[in-house]
């Protein structure tokens, strides 16, 4: 029988998993960048800050829930993703001896895009607010419509001053 919070840990999914991996295969690669290369070192950097996106993003965007909560942290993790991809490009300029070593990075990239698909396809559309800055709203959803929620009576605190 499975604790409720490990059944729902992100750390459970298999895009976590695979971003876990990648980053492991990231770090196996950068501990052969020599430390006297002071522009590989530059590269090294960024290349673990982008493999950790793979993870820290999907964690955050599975506790946040919200659609557009959601869509932002996966237009992060395109972004890292796609810079991942192009880091051979900067490893073999700055004359990296093991560049070929990064074919693996890139296999493992396309296993992660392609469980990326399947995750972001499961977000649920109807668990949002309206982003009024109109680049993560649900499909039908624009920045300028009417909250729904704003038909909802509140007055805010006042309503609980007799209790006091």
């Amino acid at each position: 029988m499975f604790n409720d919070e490990e059944e729902i840990s992100p750390k459970n999914l298999p895009i976590y998993k695979k971003g876990q991996e990648i980053f492991d295969v990231i770090r196996e690669i950068c501990d052969l960048i020599p430390e006297e290369n002071e522009l590989l070192q530059h590269v090294k950097a960024e290349m673990y800050a982008d493999a950790s996106m793979l993870t820290v993003k999907i964690a955050g965007a599975e506790r946040a829930g919200l659609y557009d909560l959601k869509m932002e942290a996966a237009a992060i993790i395109r972004k890292a993703a796609r810079d991942l991809m192009v880091s051979k490009h900067s490893l073999e300029m700055f004359g990296f001896e093991y560049v070929e070593y990064y074919k693996i990075v890139r296999d493992l990239l396309e296993e992660y895009r392609l469980l990326f698909i399947d995750w972001v396809a499961g977000f649920d559309k109807w668990n949002y607010v309206i982003d009024r800055w109109g680049l993560f709203n649900p499909p039908g959803v624009g920045p300028f419509d009417k909250d729904p929620d704003e038909d909802i009576p509140f007055n805010g605190f006042n309503d609980f001053d007799d209790d006091l």
